[in-house]
């Protein structure tokens, strides 16, 4: 799978975040109304990714810096017929490292107990409770999940050192 950031407001995340809403409706009887600013998930404080296969758009996730530093998780969401192929840890994997990236010190999500195989997910990858947060923090079946992230790596300045022993 291919990954490439991509705007909020791209026709990919568009069609892929309709595939989404549909399967919320299935799971909670409606969509999910949490606020969304699409300019969140705009670098530097937020980014959002389309995973393709063979040029198909196929799974898709991003983050926002909250205020306390941390990373929120949004939007993960991979198509049934994709599914079990390892694409929602790749993507996850690249949304981490995005986050680092830009400073985060955490990742955090909020999910729900009727959603058992994104819990699955989550906390194979490392990821504990967490104090609830966010829309749903009043929600019984709300889960709120978080892992820290590795310190941004910082980058030298200058030309590279030539190699040792030469």
């Amino acid at each position: 799978m291919e990954i490439q950031p991509r705007p909020y407001r791209h026709p990919h995340v568009s069609r892929l975040v309709d595939r989404l809403q549909a399967e919320y409706v299935e799971i909670y009887g409606s969509p999910d109304n949490s606020p969304t600013d699409p300019g969140q998930f705009s670098p530097p404080r937020g980014s959002f990714a389309v995973g393709y296969v063979d040029g198909e758009p196929v799974a898709m996730g991003g983050w926002r810096l909250r205020e306390d530093g941390r990373a929120e998780l949004k939007r993960m969401y991979v198509t049934d017929e994709h599914r079990g192929q390892g694409h929602s840890r790749t993507v996850l994997a690249w949304l981490e490292g995005s986050a680092a990236e830009a400073g985060a010190s955490a990742m955090v999500l909020e999910t729900n107990q009727r959603h058992p195989a994104a819990i699955g997910l989550y906390r194979s990858c490392g990821y504990t409770e967490t104090p609830a947060f966010g829309h749903y923090a009043d929600d019984p079946l709300t889960v709120c999940l978080g892992r820290p992230l590795p310190p941004r790596r910082v980058r030298p300045a200058g030309p590279p050192s030539p190699p040792a022993g030469r």
